[in-house]
């Protein structure tokens, strides 16, 4: 089958329409938390408003691997000539200022990669923010500091065209599990470890966002794609505490962090104790 054909559009087109992307993969079993969270969100003044998208592209590729819908969102994106692309996975309430605080960088286009803050589902719930690979979450913030990463998620996660673009050419071509054929910005780990003690197989590397960020540094895809001095940082990846965002699991609606866990990364206010 051969490869969609993909006219990558430069952006800058003047509509209003055309500054974000919204990518939603999805299994399509979505809750109200979520439905709320994604569209009661509170709109920066003169932002365009269009239907029930509020002005911005919205793209939502269900039944596909992570990986899959992923690099779908981005020839989307390319097609679209949009000029930033917003990964937001259909387990992650971000607060309803999210777009207030992502116009910020979208404006001053001064860091081409940001995420927001959320936590690992579990009984021992973990921030994914990752300052090196191997040794376990960073914890020392509080929620609302600005931290730069090693690795972030693709949960919510906010990334300039031009990255998506280099990444894109430079990509092979595959066919999905959908029989859809696009290139390979996104991978899925599909190198396996033998354990003989347990008998079991392990993936070697991570999950698509893991491999994504490893992709990015290696390539030395930042500064190539116009963003020289933060392609040269060793934590070149930006993640705003302050979009801090719930962690829901479906379909039991339990939303994580526990409020005993969020307590050691609130700041405490002036005079209280």
């Amino acid at each position: 089958m051969p490869e969609q054909t993909i006219t990558i559009k430069s952006g800058k087109s003047g509509d209003p329409r055309d500054r974000l992307l919204i990518v939603t993969p999805t299994l399509g079993i979505v809750r109200i938390e979520w439905s709320i969270a994604r569209y009661r969100q509170v709109v920066p003044c003169n932002w365009t408003i269009r239907s029930a998208n509020f002005g911005i592209g919205c793209f939502i590729p269900m039944n596909y691997l992570v990986a899959d819908a992923q690099n779908l969102g981005c020839a989307e994106l390319l097609t679209s000539g949009a000029d930033w692309l917003l990964f937001w996975e259909d387990d992650v309430l971000p607060p309803l200022d999210t777009f207030l605080q992502l116009n910020k960088y979208i404006s001053k286009v001064d860091v081409p990669i940001v995420s927001g803050l959320y936590f690992t589902k579990g009984s021992h719930s973990e921030p994914q923010l990752y300052k090196d690979l191997g040794s376990g979450s960073f914890r020392n913030f509080k929620i609302g500091d600005k931290v730069w990463a090693l690795s972030v998620p693709t949960g919510i996660l906010l990334i300039h065209s031009s990255v998506i673009k280099l990444m894109w050419k430079e990509s092979e071509t595959y066919t999905t599990l959908g029989k859809r054929v696009t290139r390979k910005v996104f991978a899925t780990d599909t190198e396996l470890i033998f354990d003989a003690e347990s008998g079991e197989f392990t993936t070697s590397r991570g999950t698509s966002d893991r491999l994504w960020c490893e992709r990015v540094i290696r390539e030395k895809v930042l500064a190539r794609a116009g963003f020289p001095k933060i392609g040269r940082r060793k934590y070149p990846f930006l993640c705003d505490t302050g979009i801090f965002c719930k962690h829901i699991a479906l379909p039991t609606g339990k939303i994580y962090p526990s409020a005993d866990v969020l307590k050691e990364y609130i700041k405490e206010s002036p005079g209280l104790r």
